[in-house]
């Protein structure tokens, strides 16, 4: 008797056990997919951070404010432009929120700060725009994913552009942060002429008239700049302003002279090439679609950032879709994202062994279309399914 009452408590027990553990498990399965876009929403680099906002949320609308059948709750900060700021508030989404998902960060200074407690973490992060090289080489993390691109390969393409024009002297100016370290080291990667000057300039920076006085003493005959946001507006106004536009031929990536560039400035900007992965005139069906409905619901074009935080919703979605919801596997959401079984508004995507994409790249010049917009055109295609150049030292784990 004794022994029977015995086994019947280690069978109660076992059972006990076995139904707790079955409910920790659906306790863990997600009822929705909580989103943190932490961007830089205010000050002199804010359109470029609510373009990302503004494309995500527009894909969001899209998918009925679903990721793969899950509702989405998505929680948006500013990180001001600053590493402390930044760090903190990622450390706040992670932590109190438990956001599944972080994306949003413009800037390459303040990744470097949040990814190490992100990583940590073990949430997945979707880059719309930082890319820099110490994640794309020897730091690369199975946690970081960029949609947009590698900080050097826009100036890649420039680089080579510029070298199969035949310009032959060029200053560069780039601010003195590690994305514009990367964008010298990408353009020079490419450009085969004489680099007569290298200025970099601090981050935010708004009045060049040092620079622009460096720039004509040096007699090139093109200038490459790498300045995003409120940093290019000032400069090409300032750069045509001190008649330089007369001697000197304008380049840059499409980050600075895209269509929040354009809008601040507008007739200056004719004539400038710059580079890009996405465009607005490019011909397939998801892009016309976002365009189009980008326009209706912001009343602006959008902006490569947009496309590229529309781009990291939908990695998302067909990552939350492929694990059917199951977001608390983390391998095999890892395994999801990988795959990137998504149709990009650029076109073909695929992620090479870092996590990063292998794309094309195109040429745009800054012209009048049929409607009198001062806007981008596409002329060509620079490069096709180009990698970036730290994949090889990256040794995923």
């Amino acid at each position: 008797m004794k022994l029977a009452a015995k086994n019947n408590q280690r069978l109660n027990l076992s059972l006990l056990a076995l139904c707790m553990a079955l409910g920790a498990n659906q306790a863990q399965a997600a009822d929705k997919v909580k989103v943190g876009l932490l961007s830089t929403l205010s000050g002199p680099g804010a359109g470029l951070g609510v373009d990302i906002r503004d494309g995500f949320a527009l894909a969001l609308k899209h998918s009925g404010g679903k990721f793969g059948g899950l509702p989405v709750e998505l929680i948006t900060a500013d990180d001001q432009q600053n590493p402390e700021v930044a760090k903190q508030t990622s450390d706040r989404l992670i932590k109190r929120d438990k956001v599944d998902f972080m994306t949003g960060i413009v800037f390459s200074n303040l990744m470097l700060a949040v990814g190490p407690s992100v990583f940590a973490s073990k949430t997945p992060y979707i880059s719309a725009n930082a890319g820099p090289s110490q994640y794309a080489g020897e730091q690369c993390n199975p946690f970081f994913f960029n949609v947009a691109w590698q900080n050097d390969n826009v100036h890649e393409a420039i680089g080579k552009t510029m070298t199969d024009k035949g310009f032959k002297k060029v200053v560069i100016l780039a601010p003195n942060y590690p994305a514009g370290k990367d964008a010298a080291a990408g353009f020079k990667r490419f450009y085969k002429g004489e680099v007569v000057e290298e200025i970099f300039t601090k981050l935010g920076q708004l009045d060049y008239a040092a620079e622009l006085a460096q720039a004509r003493a040096a007699k090139p005959d093109s200038m490459y700049i790498f300045l995003p946001g409120g940093m290019g507006i000032n400069f090409i106004k300032q750069f045509v302003g001190a008649g330089l536009s007369k001697d000197i031929t304008l380049f840059g990536p499409g980050t600075s002279a895209d269509e929040d560039v354009i809008k601040a400035v507008g007739e200056p900007m004719l004539g400038m090439f710059n580079s890009s992965q996405w465009a607005h005139d490019m011909d397939n069906a998801g892009n016309k679609k976002f365009v189009a409905d980008f326009q209706k619901d912001y009343g602006r074009l959008p902006s490569m950032f947009a496309a590229q935080g529309y781009d990291a919703a939908l990695l998302m979605d067909a990552a939350v879709r492929d694990v059917k919801g199951k977001i608390e596997d983390k391998p095999a959401l890892l395994k999801a994202l990988k795959a990137a079984k998504f149709n990009s508004i650029r076109g073909g995507f695929k992620f090479n062994n870092n996590q990063f994409p292998i794309q094309d790249y195109y040429l745009r010049v800054i012209t009048k279309d049929a409607q009198g917009r001062v806007t981008n055109k596409t002329l060509g295609k620079i490069f096709s399914n180009h990698a970036d150049a730290y994949a090889a030292s990256c040794k995923m784990q």
